[in-house]
């Protein structure tokens, strides 16, 4: 990150090529570094391998991960924290889960990231409808 920091200007696209995505981690620590990488300008690129096969999914409705920990007025909650221009740990540090197994407990920075991008898929279908 650091490097492609120091690289990056104006007139110079800056883009991180991985022959695997499990080369970066898995699960929180691969979504939490696509988020830096993305909120600093900087592209990701798997050679191998991507993550549609977990987007399709996503988009069929299937889940690639545990049980659902959010409920209604979380999101809005999240949004809130987003606005204020958060990080996704603090946020997820600041949501409790109210049911269920875990309830008392934080979601996953993860869990956040998809939950806002499910919000703001909704959103933006909302707007061209």
């Amino acid at each position: 990150m650091r490097l492609a920091g120091e690289i990056r200007s104006p007139h110079v696209a800056v883009t991180l090529v991985v022959h695997e995505h499990k080369r970066l981690g898995r699960g929180i620590e691969l979504a939490m570094l696509a988020e830096e990488l993305k909120a600093g300008d900087v592209g990701l690129k798997f050679l191998t391998r991507d993550l549609t096969g977990h987007e399709s999914a996503r988009k069929r409705g299937k889940t690639t991960g545990g049980a659902g920990v959010t409920d209604n007025d979380m999101p809005s909650v999240a949004l809130h924290f987003r606005n204020q221009e958060m990080s996704l740990r603090d946020i997820a540090k600041r949501l409790a889960i109210t049911t269920g197994t875990k309830k008392g407990r934080h979601p996953s920075p993860a869990t956040v990231i998809q939950m806002l991008r499910e919000h703001d898929e909704q959103m933006a279908t909302a707007m061209s409808t």
